[in-house]
């Protein structure tokens, strides 16, 4: 299964009503007997809406965002080179029990229910893009939990619409139309699944298969396997919010990467309540949940050993998943290929079992949930984790710099430092971002770390 319907993981909103609205959108679809007709104009500004959806984005730093509407119309829409108003389209959303406006930055035409990032978006088609600011206030569209946002929000046209000759388009009317549903691009590719090991212990995940392996299951293609391991505010029972509250997957399944790296991509979610056994067995060093994963990995490569590459499976995490990170490549030392562990803190005492594996680490100096020297629970930090794998044997390339780079600049240090590493035969590299240079918090170093094409593009070079 590809795509998961947002409705399946949202279906408790049914009953949120915001301020006094009219939908439009089910009378309209009701009414079409035949399919719209993309050559066939609509008179005099009458063009039914078909559908409202919710368009959504995971983003690097504010972690799961409702960004645009995408409205649906029987005809073809052709602004003749005109532009819409932001004005003419009024956006409310109700979220959390309260009722407020969203705020409208450009509205285009497009064919199909996708957000246009040119500066000079759109053309002509069947849907309207409305998009929102994603710094308002109620953009968010998860907490801990995904937001109910079916029928969250209302749309209402304000002012007409017309062409630069004077032609009406869309005509204003006092009728609002909710979203009937909510698309997220690249995460709902992910399939959603469970697996339940020899002891009983349950791991939901989601499954990101690379489009050669859909079209074609009995393919003899290898791909990649990458695993991705959360952080500690994604324990959950929604498997979602391991997608959704960081790009930690998303950056593995987008379809630039997948042109360019072909995988599988295979991230599973801690349930709740969560794990503790002793002051560092939390999350994924949780003796349950740890064999769990290992089994979930083990079993998955079996499952799909005609087409996962096992000289090139990849474990990726953040904060506690950097923890299980330097946790599971100590016990599985001969399974993966290469790690990115960013934020995490481990076991000094296990890094002798991991200097052959290629490693790019990072981390904020200034990190005060898991502090770059000390770490948690009585487990050092990344600072001094590369220092024992230097001790034991392994050459460490460091590099220091801002976490508030603009890409091109990140990007060019990342070069830089794999060009050091290089030079020096070293596999493993260490990034540090400089004092009160990470945003949001000293905490998400990550936000760099999965848009970084020079640190993936590494990840993706290397091999058994």
């Amino acid at each position: 299964m590809r795509s998961i319907p947002r409705r399946t993981v949202l279906a408790v909103t049914a009953g949120v009503v915001a301020a006094p609205t009219v939908s439009t959108a089910t009378a309209a679809a009701a009414d079409a007997t035949t399919a719209p007709s993309e050559g066939r104009p609509a008179v005099s500004g009458l063009n039914p809406v078909l559908r409202t959806d919710l368009l959504t984005r995971v983003t690097p730093r504010n972690n799961w965002l409702v960004t645009a509407v995408a409205i649906q119309y029987a005809h073809r829409i052709d602004l003749r080179g005109g532009a819409v108003p932001p004005a003419a389209f009024q956006v409310q959303a109700t979220v959390g029990g309260r009722t407020a406006a969203r705020t409208v930055t450009r509205v285009y035409s497009n064919a199909s229910a996708e957000v246009d990032d040119r500066s000079h978006p759109g053309r002509p088609g069947d849907h309207l893009i409305v998009e929102l600011d994603p710094n308002d206030s109620n953009a968010r569209a998860a907490g801990t939990d995904p937001l109910p946002l079916d029928r969250a929000y209302s749309v209402r046209q304000v002012a007409d619409v017309r062409t630069p000759e004077g032609e009406l388009i869309l005509r204003a009317g006092p009728f609002a139309n909710r979203n009937d549903d909510v698309i997220t691009p690249v995460v709902d590719d992910f399939a959603a699944g469970s697996f339940t090991d020899s002891a009983g212990s349950e791991l939901d995940f989601r499954l990101y298969q690379p489009a050669g392996f859909l079209r074609n299951p009995q393919t003899r293609t290898r791909y990649p396997l990458v695993v991705t391991l959360h952080g500690g505010g994604e324990v959950a029972d929604n498997n979602m919010t391991q997608l959704t509250s960081n790009r930690i997957a998303v950056t593995f399944a987008k379809p630039e990467r997948q042109r360019r790296n072909p995988a599988f991509v295979l991230s599973p979610q801690i349930p709740l309540p969560r794990p503790m056994d002793g002051p560092d067995g939390t999350d994924w060093t949780d003796p349950k949940v740890q064999a769990a994963l290992i089994e979930l990995i083990d079993t998955f490569v079996r499952e799909h050993s005609r087409n996962v590459d096992t000289d090139r499976l990849y474990l990726v995490g953040l904060s506690s998943g950097g923890r299980g990170t330097y946790s599971l490549l100590a016990k599985r030392p001969e399974v993966f290929a290469a790690a990115l562990p960013t934020a995490g803190w481990g076991d000094a005492a296990t890094m002798d079992r991991i200097t052959h594996i290629p490693i790019w680490a990072d981390h904020s100096v200034d990190d005060p949930v898991v502090p770059y020297r000390e770490g948690r629970f009585g487990n050092p930090g990344t600072w001094t984790l590369m220092n024992a794998l230097e001790t034991a044997g392994a050459r460490v390339s460091r590099g220091e710099w801002a976490n508030d780079l603009p890409k091109a600049q990140f990007e060019a240090r990342s070069r830089a430092l794999l060009r050091q590493a290089r030079a020096t035969r070293s596999h493993v590299l260490f990034t540090s971002y400089t004092a009160g240079t990470t945003p949001v918090s000293p905490h998400l170093s990550w936000a760099q770390t999965y848009e970084n094409d020079v640190v993936i593009d590494w990840l993706f070079a290397q091999s058994r």
